[in-house]
């Protein structure tokens, strides 16, 4: 069979990579062993998520701020809910920094170790994040159930003070965070924690009040275990999908089955073999597989337009597809593996 040449086509700013890999040594393989479609056009720049660096740093500013205040405050009343409460919004000053040196990390380009570039920064800052959140909620659990055996009078004056500075200072975060939340799930992460700060600040707010017109004081450990329960059931979602891209899974709204269907209906693909999607951040999505073509190797046309339906599709911007010839049984098992 004629070897097709290496073509290369740019124009514009979609950087999708469809590659077509043949080695030599196999048999029954299309023999062009190197043909890449590099298909650039429309202004969907996938690789360059919203920058949020003025965000990062406005919300560092702002909490690191509350924190020396409320630490301070904290002295001066001799209030070791303060006291704890500001060890707890350090831990918010943390996490802001760790997503955005992801979110930093993440822009960096290929390099000869990382020939991906750093994207999964973003997922591991992501994962950290939540894991920070974790962290909080079960010391504030502990402190609440000491508090519960052992109630304390609270100072409810300053403490709904300082509460409600907190409710603006984290809230006024989460919403800087808001438009990144569905999209980028380091960024989904952040929102998550500033918000669920702002709500145990608000919660306090609430209790503070109560105390002070009952004189309950069992509320406020109470108001902190029910916020304690709902944060965990909204974090463990984002959780789940950190992990499983930490682990290099298929992303939780992409359906490898839907892909395999869409490879197959294209022209003179007889079978779709060991098929992989992975993200490579929490913007991009790869892909890998065999693609059986009894006819033949179609070309760079087939290529670019594989390309285009993965993208179209499924948001897949880094797809890499081999032709073979005939079935190869160690790709193409009759009975693949189950999910």
């Amino acid at each position: 069979m004629t070897e097709n040449p290496m073509a290369h086509s740019h124009s514009a700013h979609d950087h999708d990579h469809p590659h077509d890999h043949a080695h030599p040594h196999d048999h029954g393989h299309s023999h062009k062993t190197h043909g890449h479609g590099h298909k650039h056009q429309g202004h969907n720049h996938d690789h360059a998520p919203k920058d949020f660096g003025r965000a990062f740093a406005l919300g560092l500013a702002l909490n690191t701020g509350f924190v020396v205040l409320e630490a301070a405050y904290g002295f001066i009343g001799n209030s070791m809910a303060l006291l704890a409460d500001a060890g707890h919004n350090l831990g918010d000053v943390l996490g802001l920094v760790v997503a955005w040196a992801g979110m930093t990390l993440a822009k960096r380009g290929p390099s000869a170790r990382f020939t991906f570039g750093l994207g999964k920064s973003s997922v591991l800052a992501a994962l950290i994040n939540v894991m920070l959140l974790l962290v909080a909620i079960g010391a504030i659990t502990f402190e609440a159930i000491q508090r519960l055996m052992h109630p304390e009078p609270v100072a409810t004056t300053m403490v709904m003070i300082v509460a409600a500075a907190g409710v603006v200072v984290n809230g006024v975060t989460a919403w800087m965070f808001a438009s990144g939340s569905k999209g980028d799930i380091n960024i989904r992460a952040t929102f998550l924690h500033m918000a669920a700060d702002a709500g145990i600040s608000a919660g306090v707010v609430l209790a503070g009040l109560v105390i002070a017109l009952t004189g309950l004081v069992w509320i406020d450990p109470m108001m902190s275990l029910l916020l304690n329960v709902v944060i965990f059931w909204g974090t463990w979602g984002t959780l789940k999908s950190a992990a499983t891209m930490a682990l290099s899974g298929v992303p939780e709204a992409t359906n490898l089955e839907e892909v395999r269907a869409a490879l197959l209906r294209l022209p003179d693909v007889r079978e779709v073999c060991d098929l992989h999607i992975w993200p490579l951040s929490t913007k991009d999505i790869a892909l890998s597989c065999h693609l059986v073509m009894p006819a033949g190797h179609p070309g760079d046309a087939f290529l670019t337009e594989a390309s285009r339906v993965m993208k179209a599709r499924f948001s897949i911007n880094h797809p890499t597809f081999q032709i073979d010839l005939e079935r190869r049984h160690d790709r193409c098992p009759l009975h693949p593996p189950a999910a």
